[in-house]
């Protein structure tokens, strides 16, 4: 048996999903996080007699003719694929809204269950809904649910099961001239003035409204946003993260582990090669990613709350009017904000955008935010070199917006794109957040973070140290400087003088770091775990031979903002439908990366030191060649402009 879940975008269906699948899809408390249908079992508490029960978790859709992407999933699954039921989450704090869709579904012949969700929320507002008139009026079931506390889930689903066993047609309510979106509309008003009772007066300023007033205003949002951000990531590196990640680096990983493998492989008399292969390339790699993991947990915990407790929808308000002076809206905060966690859900969540030029803008920036796996290398480099400023973590969040910004105009000013979309949003109440739902979210992230490091950060790290203590011959290295990666990292080494990063080790960081930024990490635990036996990320440690406060700050630019990992940019590939997008993608995120860091390194020596840095002559070539190039681009694009009578 195959029951659909379908229902608005924010009624709380992915919460559902996950409620009656034991599943940890991410939800948000805004529209188009789902963007493609989800399938898992029943639980089976849902499910005590074991029956082979399929849930389907669509999109989010308003009607079933689709205007997006993922409209389209949910209207050509229903038709084409035929669900034994259909469970309809209908929003109870915004029923007229959500019956129009409803109706719609009662059209298609199958069996439709009502679930009348958020009624926790109509308490609160002291409004009621009689789910008998609803009922009658609708000839369908109609079931009250908590989809976040789980209320009423059994109920419902014992239901859909009882519907799709008797397989008997769905007879659908009598609409009059159903052909009529107003029509329709109409009489979706009419059922919900008579089956909604109010004792909130609309006219009403309530709390949620005193609180947007401030949070969500033109010129104090932004502010907000950034000290919000700051405390959430002071609290997660200065704090609680913080000293957690500090067991975790010099007692779990820097001692204990590495100590009682190296006890039990020597009692098991290994060979001391693949002693070092197992403890120094493999623990000492791994451990050096998983380290900061109570930190990213952590973090992640902290962003969790804030997305259920309404506030990041607001975020999307805050950003609509900077978003719309560059060509895009408020609707790419939302693929940006699920890319904090990871790029990959973020680039997929541009499929939501309808404008094709808005959403291949989106796709190029949503990589720019600060991602999980970004955040050891931040982490790593603010212990090591800013240990007293606090301010440095939270900037790159800061940077990160800005050369979005920054980067928008520019790519507008490049391309000849006409950008048409329009930004609605509703704002859902401010709530208490969900500690389950937080703690479900961290978990996920944390399972996510271990298998990245247990296996890609893993493979890449052991290849990493037998390139390091080998030469080409496959004969022991007497020296890393003889080695296969010295070797690969010497013959790149030289494009990156400008950015201040001055030798092969720098350089093979740089290289791992294109499969997976974590490996960056895991890569100078490797190298220099052989040259040193301090801990990677002590103030002042062993890191500071390769790179001054400047050079290391650009070295945190230069990976924020060059390509994301090889799965992210598969993601990329397939929202660009194109390859040429893809690589002119892929080469203004590889510029953009360079430029800044080299624009780092270059006049911070000149205002931190007096004097230039390392390769200042190459470095000003560079800037005019781009300078030029840009210039030229950008002539070509406003003639091309004027031809079509597109405005920038």
């Amino acid at each position: 048996m195959k029951i659909a879940l379908a229902g608005n975008p924010n009624s709380g269906k992915t919460t559902l999903y996950n409620g009656i699948t034991g599943k940890t899809e991410h939800v948000g408390n805004w529209s188009g996080v789902t963007v493609a249908k989800k399938e898992a079992n029943l639980k089976k508490k849902y499910n005590p007699k074991g029956l082979d029960v399929r849930i389907v978790d669509l999109p989010g859709t308003y009607s079933i003719s689709p205007f997006t992407g993922e409209e389209a999933i949910t209207r050509d699954f229903i038709l084409e694929e035929a669900p034994d039921v259909i469970i309809n989450i209908v929003d109870g704090a915004n029923v007229s809204r959500s019956l129009f869709f409803t109706t719609q579904l009662l059209e298609l012949g199958i069996p439709v269950v009502i679930a009348l969700n958020k009624s926790d929320i109509l308490s609160k507002r002291g409004d009621t809904i009689d789910q008998s008139i609803l009922s009658k009026a609708l000839n369908c079931k109609v079931i009250d649910t908590i989809a976040t506390s789980e209320n009423g889930l059994l109920n419902l689903i014992n239901e859909a099961i009882n519907l799709g066993q008797e397989k008997k047609p769905q007879i659908a309510a009598v609409f009059a001239n159903k052909d009529s979106d107003i029509a329709r509309q109409k009489f979706v008003d009419g059922l919900a003035l008579k089956c909604q009772v109010k004792k909130r007066d609309a006219s009403k300023v309530t709390l949620s409204d005193k609180v947007d007033r401030i949070v969500a205003h033109k010129w104090l949002g932004l502010p907000i946003f950034f000290v919000i951000m700051w405390a959430v990531f002071a609290f997660s590196i200065e704090g609680l993260g913080g000293y957690l990640s500090g067991y975790f680096n010099d007692v779990l990983f820097g001692e204990i582990v590495p100590n009682a493998a190296n006890a039990f492989l020597g009692d098991l008399g290994v060979n001391s090669l693949l002693q070092a292969l197992i403890v120094d390339g493999a623990i000492g790699g791994v451990g050096a990613v998983v380290g900061f993991l109570p930190l990213v947990m952590v973090l992640f915990f902290c962003l969790s709350l804030l997305e259920d407790c309404g506030y990041m929808a607001r975020v999307a308000v805050v950003m609509d009017r900077f978003f719309k002076k560059i060509g895009l809206s408020g609707k790419s905060i939302i693929p940006m904000i699920v890319g904090s966690g990871c790029a990959i859900p973020g680039v997929m969540a541009t499929r939501t955008i309808e404008d094709i030029n808005e959403r291949r803008m989106t796709t190029i920036l949503t990589p720019f935010i600060p991602c999980g796996a970004k955040l050891p290398i931040i982490a790593l480099f603010v212990a090591v070199f800013f240990p007293k400023n606090s301010w440095v973590g939270p900037s790159m969040y800061i940077i990160a917006i800005t050369v979005i910004v920054l980067g928008g105009l520019l790519l507008k000013k490049i391309f000849v794109w006409d950008n048409t979309s329009q930004f609605i949003m509703e704002l859902p109440d401010y709530k208490l957040p969900s500690l389950k739902y937080a703690f479900n979210q961290m978990m996920d992230k944390a399972k996510a973070f271990i298998y990245k490091a247990g296996t890609i950060v893993l493979v890449c790290n052991t290849l990493v140290w037998f390139a390091q203590a080998y030469s080409w011959n496959l004969s022991p290295a007497e020296d890393q400087s003889l080695s296969i990666l010295a070797s690969i990292g010497s013959v790149i080494s030289p494009i990156f003088i400008p950015l201040g990063f001055i030798g092969w080790q720098l350089a093979a960081a740089a290289i791992t770091g294109f499969i997976a930024k974590e490996n960056i990490v895991a890569t100078f635990a490797v190298l220099l775990a052989v040259t040193s036996e301090e801990a990677l990320h002590l103030p002042g440690g062993v890191l500071t031979q390769f790179f001054t406060p400047v050079t290391a700050f650009a070295y945190l630019i230069f990976n924020l903002f060059t390509p994301p990992c090889f799965a992210a940019i598969g993601a990329m590939n397939s929202e660009m439908g194109s390859k040429k997008w893809l690589f002119r993608a892929l080469a203004f995120q590889f510029g953009v990366g360079y430029t800044l860091a080299m624009l780092v390194n270059q006049v911070g020596s000149l205002i931190v030191y007096g004097k230039p840095a390392a390769g200042f002559i190459p470095a000003i070539g560079i800037a005019a060649i781009t300078a030029i190039f840009l210039v030229i681009t950008i002539r070509k694009s406003d003639s091309k402009r004027a031809e079509l009578g597109v405005e920038v």
